[in-house]
């Protein structure tokens, strides 16, 4: 007897990834906000924000949620707020990976005339 398994949402390494990805960019920007208020561009912040929703959208899908995700990253003091982190976490908060387990009925061998 053998078995198919179906897997619905995203796997779990992939959610541990975004969730990680989101936090680090989070932790980053925070971080290093005096940088980029005085020394570094702002637009470095923006080119690590759009990064950042490429590889979400890559890694767990499109949903609407990235985008006032991304919108709220791009004006400033909104990125203060952990808003990649909180947008990991609503994609994929009921979006567990789902494994399914179907078996299949024993073939019988086909009968002689």
């Amino acid at each position: 007897m053998t078995e198919a398994v179906v897997v619905k949402g995203p796997r779990p390494e992939r959610r541990r990834l975004a969730l990680t990805i989101a936090i680090a960019a989070d932790v980053l920007q925070f971080g290093f906000l005096p940088l980029f208020a005085f020394v570094i561009p702002a637009v470095v912040d923006d080119v690590i924000d759009v990064i950042v929703a490429i590889v979400m959208i890559r890694l767990l899908g499109w949903h609407p949620a990235f985008l006032p995700t991304l919108a709220a990253e791009l004006v400033p003091g909104l990125n203060l707020l952990p808003t990649w982190t909180a947008a990991v976490w609503f994609v994929t908060r009921k979006k567990k990976a789902e494994v399914i387990s179907v078996s299949e009925p024993p073939v019988e061998p086909p009968k002689l005339p």
